[in-house]
C-alpha cells in the first residue's frame, strides 16, 4: 500500500469515526438523519474495505445500508400524521 493510498484511507477511518457518533446520537434522539448518516458512514466503511482489500466490510456494510433504509422509511411512516 502507497503512502498516498495510506493517508486517504486514515482521513476516511477519521471522517467514520465522527459519523458513527453524529448518527448514534442522532438515532438516540429519534432523529431520522442519524439513519442517513449512518448509511453515508457504510458507504465510507466499503471504500475502506476496498481501498485496504479488507473485503468482508463490503456485503456486512451493503447489508446495513439496506437495513437503514427500511429503518428510515419505517420511522418516517410512524411520524406522518
Amino acid at each position: 500500500m502507497t503512502l498516498e493510498v495510506l493517508s486517504f484511507v486514515l482521513r476516511l477511518d477519521y471522517l467514520s469515526c465522527v459519523l458513527t457518533v453524529l448518527s448514534t446520537i442522532l438515532v438516540g434522539r429519534r432523529c431520522w438523519e442519524g439513519w442517513v448518516l449512518a448509511a453515508a458512514n457504510s458507504v465510507i466503511i466499503c471504500v475502506i474495505g476496498v481501498k485496504t482489500a479488507q473485503l468482508g466490510f463490503i456485503p456486512a456494510n451493503l447489508f446495513c445500508i439496506v437495513l437503514y433504509g427500511v429503518n428510515l422509511r419505517t420511522w418516517r411512516k410512524a411520524d406522518a400524521p
